[in-house]
């Protein structure tokens, strides 16, 4: 029985990504929000906040399962021992690769910087109450 772990499905990963996504447009839309509606400051922090929180747990579950996935496969030594792989060894290696070309990851850490950026050139532009 093989113990590789299958692609979480398509929705789950773009679910994922724009929750982190709008979790970073929380945290950063604090500045306006602190600026010109301070009623909704804590609100949008508390959805900032558990929003990360749900995403870096997910984002640590597939760690975990890559990490996991590769001990359990020995797929590092016996790749550079140039050892023989066998079929539940190409499919871990599948799983990992395939894992990480799926992944919405770098679309997020490209969103935070930019989203940043932004939040701070609108905090220096726009005037204060």
């Amino acid at each position: 029985m093989s113990t590789i772990p299958k692609i979480v499905p398509k929705p789950v990963i773009v679910g994922f990504f724009l929750l982190g996504s709008l979790s970073s447009v929380a945290f950063r839309a604090l500045i306006l929000f602190q600026k010109y509606h301070t009623d909704w400051v804590r609100p949008v922090w508390y959805f900032g906040v558990l929003g990360y929180m749900a995403f870096f747990m997910y984002r640590y579950y597939i760690s975990q399962r890559r990490k996991r996935t590769i001990a359990q496969s020995s797929i590092i030594e016996k790749i550079r021992d140039g050892a023989m792989l066998d079929a539940e060894d190409r499919e871990a290696a599948l799983y990992l690769l395939n894992s990480i070309r799926k992944s919405q990851e770098d679309w997020n850490y490209l969103a935070i910087f930019v989203l940043s950026v932004l939040a701070i050139a609108l905090d220096l532009l726009l005037p204060g109450k």
